[in-house]
C-alpha cells in the first residue's frame, strides 16, 4: 500500500519529528508550513538524505483555500492521502481570560479549531478505502490552562470532540480517528507563549520529574496510524508524564 501522509506544522517540534519517524516507516510525507520555509526545507533534506520521499508545503490551514490547495499538492505529488496528522497549532503569551482579547480567541480557535476541521474534512475525500488519523491536541483540554491559555485549551477540548465524533462516523468506512494529548513537552511553543523554560519550571510538579521529548509523542502518533493499532479508534493517548 502507497502510505501518504501529511502533516500539519511539520516544519518543528512534535510535527518535524512525526514526519521524520514516518518517512523512515515508508511513508510518503507532505511537511506542511506555514511561514518557516527553511525550517520545512530541512526536514525534508534530512527524509530524502535517506532515500526517503517529502516535500515541503506551504498553507495556512485556518485557510479553507489553502488547505484544499495542500490535499490536491499532495495527492498529485505522491497519490491519494491515506494518512492525516493534524498538528498545526498555536497560543498566545499567557493571559487571564479577564484580558483577553475577541481577536486573540478568534485567531487560536481558527487555527486550531477550524484548521483540524478543514483538514479531516478534505483527508476524508481522499480516503475511500481507509485510512487513519491522528489529531495532536494537549493536556491543556484536561486541565483548562488558568492563568495562561484558557482559549488554547478550549480550542484543544473541541478537538478532542470532534475526534471522538468523527470517529464514530467515519468506522464503517475503515477509517481511523484518534488523538494524542502531549503536555509539558520541549517545543519551540513555550517560547510562543511568553515562557522558553515553562517545562524546566513544571517538571518538578510532573510525576515523572521531567519534561517530554518530541521524539515521544512522534512514536505515539506513529503507532496509531499504523496497522498496529487496527481495532483502535475514538481513543485517547496522555502523553505528560503522569499529569
Amino acid at each position: 500500500m502507497n502510505q501518504v501522509v501529511i502533516v500539519t506544522g511539520g516544519s518543528r517540534g512534535i510535527g518535524a519529528a512525526t514526519s521524520l519517524l514516518l518517512a523512515q516507516q515508508g511513508y510518503a510525507v507532505c511537511v506542511n508550513y506555514r511561514a518557516n520555509r527553511a525550517s520545512a526545507d530541512k526536514v525534508v533534506e534530512a527524509i530524502t538524505q535517506t532515500g526517503g520521499r517529502a516535500f515541503a508545503m506551504q498553507a495556512d490551514i485556518a485557510k479553507e483555500e489553502d488547505v484544499i490547495a495542500l490535499f490536491t499538492a499532495t495527492q498529485q505529488r505522491f497519490g491519494p492521502v491515506t494518512h492525516l496528522v493534524n498538528n498545526a497549532g498555536i497560543l498566545d503569551k499567557q493571559s487571564r481570560l479577564v484580558e483577553m482579547s475577541v481577536a486573540r480567541f478568534r485567531h487560536v480557535l481558527d487555527t486550531n479549531v477550524i484548521g483540524c476541521f478543514l483538514c479531516c474534512r478534505e483527508a476524508l475525500k481522499q480516503m475511500p478505502s481507509g485510512g487513519a488519523i491522528v489529531n495532536v491536541s494537549s493536556a491543556a483540554s484536561r486541565s483548562g490552562a488558568p492563568f495562561e491559555y484558557i482559549d488554547y485549551a478550549a480550542s484543544k477540548g473541541a478537538m478532542d470532540a470532534l475526534t471522538k465524533g468523527l470517529s464514530l462516523e467515519v468506522a464503517a468506512q475503515g477509517i481511523r480517528v484518534n488523538a494524542v494529548r502531549p503536555g509539558f513537552i520541549y517545543t519551540e511553543m513555550h517560547a510562543d507563549g511568553g515562557e522558553p523554560g515553562r517545562v524546566d519550571r513544571l517538571a518538578p510538579n510532573i510525576p515523572l520529574q521531567r519534561g517530554g521529548t518530541p521524539e515521544e509523542v512522534a512514536n505515539a502518533i506513529a503507532w496509531l496510524l499504523s496497522d498496529e493499532a487496527s481495532y483502535v479508534t475514538g481513543s485517547f493517548i496522555d502523553l505528560a508524564g503522569g499529569r
